[in-house]
């Protein structure tokens, strides 16, 4: 059987990203022993039962049905020109396991689907084409980024979508399947690949909006010096905006390997240019990530130049006063020993005059210090 393998690579390692990894190598460590092929879920275990979706439809019809398994809508394949079968929740082998007999789907891609923790990349096979993507979107009540695994199968006149948890970006392409005449109707599974890949990357541009919301108000923070918080809120931001980068970079390999490697179930003349407006769009999603990632870097050490600065200043204080008072406490504690015989004790004018020397003293310095531009 013939299989093409595109690793996606790129993107910088940062120390954010250590407990991510931690977090993997812990989903990972249950596969250790086990045959390649060998099918369990790595994600979270799930009480509900996963959420079976069918579309089939053709120019002048469609349907859509909720199903319980997948023998349900073994028939609509010979009815319909676009079969799109979306699954929601992977803790249940069994469906998997189903949705590869029914298709022919290799054991290799069932155990990639079931693993939720990989990098996206693409892969060919005789018969399918498999492209594991990262669907990203902001948690709601929050403005943490939630990321998910989308592992999608496209064949000759059908797509299966298996997803971690329900909901998704995907709306629109169920109002267009809805719809009549509408250009999405009248092509074959290809054209819907490339439509699902396409809501995905709209979306980053829907994650980035809020990224860049919050960059605007961390900047008016920036300056004031009693938000302390707002250092955290800037770290936190370079560390989702790592994430969001290791997500979005492989997207370039694997689109850019759609339009240019030429796969047997993509029409490369009718479908092609379009996953090359994909591309266009990621490599602007790319750029205004790094973008955005400076911006936090710099305004991460701004901030901390400001603390640095503050801390520098207040320091500068305390040592010219330690200073100032050096030679007043000496001068006090000379005449504060208990010797009976000491110059000017039994003075009339002797505490004042002492009194006097320190302030003109401590008068004296703060006017050096001024003219040296101390403080």
């Amino acid at each position: 059987m013939k299989q093409k393998r595109v690793a996606s690579k790129g993107g910088r390692d940062d120390r954010a990203d250590v407990r991510s990894m931690k977090k993997v190598m812990r989903h990972f460590s249950g596969k250790i022993g086990q045959p390649a092929g060998t099918l369990f879920h790595t994600g979270e275990r799930r009480e509900e039962r996963p959420v079976i979706t069918v579309f089939g439809y053709d120019e002048e019809r469609h349907v859509r049905l909720d199903v319980q398994s997948l023998e349900e809508c073994r028939d609509l394949r010979e009815k319909y020109r676009v079969l799109w079968i979306n699954i929601d929740g992977l803790h249940e082998v069994k469906v998997v396991e189903d949705a590869g007999r029914m298709f022919g789907i290799h054991p290799l891609t069932q155990e990639d689907i079931l693993h939720t923790h990989q990098r996206p990349k693409i892969e060919e096979y005789d018969k399918y084409l498999f492209l594991m993507l990262r669907m990203l979107s902001i948690a709601a009540g929050s403005e943490t980024v939630a990321e998910e695994q989308l592992s999608m199968v496209v064949g000759n006149g059908y797509v299966l979508t298996f997803q971690e948890t329900s909901g998704d970006v995907f709306d629109s392409i169920r109002e267009r399947i809805a719809t009549s005449g509408t250009s999405l109707r009248k092509r074959g599974a290809d054209y819907l690949a490339y439509a699902l890949m396409d809501a995905v990357v709209d979306n980053y541009f829907s994650v980035l909006e809020q990224f860049e919301n919050r960059i605007d108000q961390l900047d008016t923070q920036l300056l004031d010096q009693s938000a302390d918080a707002a250092f955290q809120s800037i770290y936190t931001l370079k560390k989702e905006l790592i994430l969001l980068r290791k997500s979005v970079w492989p997207m370039r390999e694997i689109v850019n390997s759609i339009s240019r490697d030429g796969f047997d179930v993509i029409d490369d003349v009718s479908t092609g240019p379009f996953f090359r407006d994909i591309f266009d769009n990621l490599i602007l999603v790319i750029e205004t990530v790094d973008t955005y990632r400076d911006i936090a870097i710099g305004m991460y050490d701004t901030r901390l130049a400001i603390v640095n600065n503050r801390m520098n200043g207040i320091m500068k204080v305390l040592t010219i006063i330690a200073t100032v008072f050096m030679p007043i406490s000496f001068i006090a504690g000379v005449y504060g020993m208990n010797f009976r015989y000491m110059p000017e004790l039994e003075w009339r004018w002797g505490y004042f005059a002492v009194w006097g020397f320190m302030l003109a003293l401590s008068a004296g310095m703060m006017l050096y210090f001024r003219t040296k531009r101390w403080f």
